[in-house]
């Protein structure tokens, strides 16, 4: 009788297992349903922000849960080698060579190369990020004056951690036709830690040393956290 009624539990059990599973399974694929709508909405420029662009593809799909950046910042770059094929990696690999020769013209200010072109993560209209670190920006904005275009510069402010933090951006055209972003922070931060609001990790980035070694050895690898 016990054994009887042991096995029915037992197949009680395994129903309601076999069920959360296939509920588990529908909220993920649900999950990467929204990843990526709103990927899709950042690759073709319907939305710019990440949180923006979540939210729209929730509502579109009529859930009331958004995946992580993570996820939205997987699937972009699917959509990205999907849309733009083998061209792309020749263009990463092609930037990554831009960011080399302006680094090695700012080495001593401890320029390390950031953002997709880092990641190794780029897609229609990405430009090249470094990060500089110097109190005084017109210095480097009278070195790069010889070898690159300069569009645009300007201070800007934001608040992390209940804390502000300036920065002096510089916006320049290279010689070979590629649009760059060089943030000069101070002299102080160098070597302060960040995290990236996208994938979760530490912002690393390459250093000169660090991305000579990259274009010899793997020149379109990528840096995504597993």
């Amino acid at each position: 009788m016990l054994k009887k009624q042991w096995n029915c539990t037992k197949s009680y059990l395994n129903a309601d297992l076999a069920l959360y599973g296939e509920e588990l399974n529908a909220d993920s694929d649900l999950r990467c349903k929204i990843a990526r709508e709103a990927a899709t909405l950042l690759y073709f420029g319907a939305e710019k922000e990440y949180k923006q662009a979540k939210l729209k593809a929730a509502n579109t799909l009529g859930v009331h849960f958004l995946p992580s950046n993570f996820e939205v910042a997987l699937e972009l770059d699917k959509i990205a080698e999907e849309t733009e094929g083998p061209a792309r990696k020749e263009r990463l690999i092609q930037m990554r060579k831009e960011a080399l020769k302006m680094m090695k013209k700012l080495k001593k200010y401890g320029p390390i190369l950031i953002g997709s072109v880092w990641r190794g993560t780029i897609r229609q209209g990405s430009d090249i990020d470094i990060a500089l670190y110097h109190d005084v920006p017109d210095e480097i904005l009278n070195i790069l004056k010889s070898d690159v275009k300069i569009s645009k510069t300007e201070w800007t402010t934001v608040t992390k951690r209940g804390k502000p933090e300036t920065s002096f951006h510089i916006y320049v055209e290279t010689a070979g036709k590629q649009m760059a972003e060089l943030v000069v922070r101070s002299s102080e931060e160098a070597g302060c830690k960040r995290k990236c609001e996208i994938f979760g990790d530490e912002l690393k980035g390459l250093n000169v040393q660090e991305l000579e070694r990259l274009l010899k050895e793997n020149p379109a690898q990528k840096f995504i956290p597993v």
